[in-house]
């Protein structure tokens, strides 16, 4: 089956809506890594800030951890209309890595998720924008939850099943 990696952007909801997805993806035969972006405490990118560090504590580990998943999921809350300035960071250390900015994203499917108290249809539009443009293959159907709104096991397992389809 398929080797998982779901991203996280934030603690709480987000974390609990990844763990409910988790739960559900092992029960259907797969492996997921979650990664806690705010665990990685970067600096914000600057161009002056990555000329002054010589190699950024935790990228590389952070790079092996997204390499080893054949495809991606990424939970984010809504954020002043887009999505949290650690996932945006995060991006940026990462697009900064090697010669070629698109080199981990290019071809890995990716499906977006959020627990969102605005709706969250921007979050989802904003994520779809960038990783499209960093050459992911972003499933069409996305994970939108907030409180008044559950996760329906029905969607997970078909986000699921695109996520994974192919997979072997």
């Amino acid at each position: 089956m398929a080797a998982l990696v779901f991203i996280l952007a934030s603690d709480g909801n987000n974390a609990a809506l990844a763990s409910e997805v988790e739960n559900r993806a092992i029960e259907m035969g797969h492996s997921v890594t979650t990664v806690h972006l705010n665990a990685y405490d970067f600096p914000i990118y600057t161009v002056a800030t990555e000329q002054e560090i010589e190699e950024l504590d935790g990228l590389a580990s952070l790079v092996e951890s997204l390499s080893k998943g054949e495809a991606w999921m990424v939970f984010a809350p809504e954020y002043n209309g887009s999505f949290p300035p650690v996932l945006n960071n995060a991006v940026a250390w990462l697009s900064r890595t090697g010669d070629d900015f698109r080199r981990l994203f290019r071809d890995r499917k990716v499906a977006l998720a959020t627990h969102s108290g605005g709706g969250g249809a921007h979050v989802i539009m904003a994520m779809r924008m960038q990783f499209s443009y960093l050459g992911s293959n972003v499933i069409g159907r996305s994970l939108t939850v907030n409180k008044k709104k559950a996760a329906n096991v029905d969607t997970i397992d078909a986000i699921l099943n695109s996520l994974t389809g192919g997979i072997q």
